[in-house]
């Protein structure tokens, strides 16, 4: 269990202080420690809840702050501030992890650090201030904490692949796969075919001058299809 200084040190850190101390030490406790003691609660339903705050907490400042964004301009960007990566870098600047309440075997495993349960008590934490103090309280922690990564403007990205992959990583699917599926023209003028496919996804093809210029427009056409990324004209 974190002594009281830490907790004390993590709420000043957060920007948040708690009335219930055990709410804040259940927002804390790793699943491995229920699995080695059925006395325990652990933080995986303050999780549940805390990803769905943050999600709300994160669409209404992106709403606010880009008001003539699109439609998959915010989505873009909604999902790279929610991502599991993101708490979890979070979560590493607060030194979250050295209050977490952990297993021995987890422990021993380095799981102070490891990303996912760090984002999970990310979460989890804003979980906990939801259920005790409402939405205003996580609103302020979250714009306090995940303003920084906001982009200086919503503009598109021309590199398609980044923004594919990180589109993949905040849905929870597999890395994007890319193919060449056909190479025609001379040696000095080619012209190239590329597919990309990611697991539940169809896939989509691109062309280009090169390899590369090919897998990007076979990225940026998965992703116009998907409502997420419109290029640039």
């Amino acid at each position: 269990m974190a002594p009281v200084r830490k907790l004390k040190e993590l709420e000043t850190r957060v920007g948040y202080h708690f009335k219930d101390r055990a709410l804040l030490r259940r927002a804390l406790t790793h699943a491995s420690v229920r699995q080695a003691s059925a006395k325990r609660r652990d933080n995986e339903r303050l999780e549940f809840l805390g990803d769905r705050v943050l999600g709300l907490a994160v669409a209404e400042l992106l709403n606010e702050t880009y008001p003539v964004a699109s439609e998959g301009e915010l989505a873009r960007l909604y999902n790279r501030l929610v991502r599991g990566g993101t708490c979890a870098e979070i979560a590493r600047e607060l030194n979250l992890g050295q209050a977490l309440v952990l297993s021995e075997s987890e422990e021993g495993s380095g799981g102070r650090d490891k990303e996912t349960i760090l984002a999970d008590a990310c979460e989890a934490l804003l979980g906990a201030i939801f259920l005790e103090a409402g939405f205003e309280k996580v609103r302020n922690v979250v714009r306090v904490h995940w303003s920084t990564r906001l982009a200086t403007a919503p503009a598109e990205v021309g590199d398609a692949k980044s923004a594919l992959q990180e589109w993949a990583q905040g849905q929870g699917l597999d890395l994007p796969r890319y193919v060449e599926v056909e190479r025609l023209g001379p040696d000095h003028a080619p012209r190239f075919t590329a597919e990309v496919s990611i697991k539940g996804r169809k896939a989509a093809r691109g062309e280009g001058a090169s390899k590369r210029a090919a897998e990007q427009a076979a990225a940026a056409a998965l992703l116009s299809r998907e409502g997420v990324w419109r290029p640039a004209k």
